[in-house]
């Protein structure tokens, strides 16, 4: 029978310091809604998708399909201001409460439709990431060549089928991956799943969106159920409605402490 050896292993020590206090520390780096780096400011692109709109030349009806419409200015995120929300959160109301007890905003599909002056009358279908997970794992393969053939840059023969690399896109594809992106919620996209061919199926030419989905309500459920894990997972990513939310409505009755400077001692912006 082998001789069993001890081995003299010195004990790790812990570090003299948290992690938190180190300025690489960075705990709430999950609070940020997503805006690929490299892309114009999303209200430039907003913008120049209203005025094809406008003008006809939106052959993908693209702003029919209410996308853009939901994807609100870019932002810099303000944790404590996400946080000082979270905390007066009540969710049997879905509203954000002041420490006097008046009703700040609602976190609710109307709410959230009154201040984009968004009214419809057409029924819209549920938006749900499962829903889009099946509809995506279903794509027929003319569907999927058909995405390829708008969406993908021109130069091989090969059909890519999901996960397309997001580096494969054309112009319009990433524009379009990068609306979707931001009202699902992402951090950011290195592939395009099956969730967003599923969305990217809904478009063809000189058609009008094959499906106009209910972001209202998606939007409105993601926010409720990160609120009420934030302490936990904390996670945010839809600080740019927060903001709105708050500017929409009654911002003189809640205040919030917000430090004037960052890390390095520059100023901190609310947009970019």
């Amino acid at each position: 029978m082998e001789t069993l050896i001890a081995l003299n292993i010195k004990p790790i020590n812990a570090p003299h310091q948290e992690l938190a206090w180190k300025a690489l520390g960075d705990m709430d780096y999950q609070m940020l809604d997503w805006f690929p780096m490299g892309t114009k400011y999303n209200i430039q692109m907003l913008n120049e998708l209203r005025a094809q709109h406008l003008s006809g030349a939106d052959i993908l009806g693209i702003w029919k399909s209410n996308l853009p419409i939901y994807n609100l200015p870019q932002v810099n995120p303000m944790p404590e201001l996400i946080y000082s929300c979270q905390e007066c959160y009540d969710p049997s109301q879905r509203a954000v409460i002041s420490p006097t007890g008046l009703v700040l905003f609602q976190i609710t599909p109307e709410s959230i439709n009154q201040m984009l002056r968004f009214n419809t009358a057409k029924k819209l279908t549920p938006l749900s990431m499962q829903n889009l997970i099946n509809k995506g794992s279903k794509l027929s393969s003319d569907q999927i060549v058909k995405i390829n053939q708008l969406f993908v840059t021109p130069g091989s023969e090969t059909v890519r089928t999901p996960p397309i690399g997001y580096q494969y896109l054309n112009k319009l594809g990433r524009m379009l991956v990068d609306l979707i992106g931001y009202v699902l919620g992402f951090k950011g996209l290195e592939d395009v799943d099956d969730s967003i061919m599923a969305m990217l199926s809904i478009f063809a030419p000189g058609k009008p969106p094959a499906v106009q989905y209910d972001y209202a309500t998606y939007i409105a459920e993601k926010i409720h159920d990160q609120f009420m894990n934030l302490r936990r997972e904390r996670l945010f990513r839809y600080t740019s409605y927060i903001y709105h939310l708050f500017l929409f409505n009654q911002p003189a009755t809640f205040s919030v402490p917000l430090r004037p400077l960052n890390v390095q001692g520059n100023p901190r912006s609310v947009v970019f």
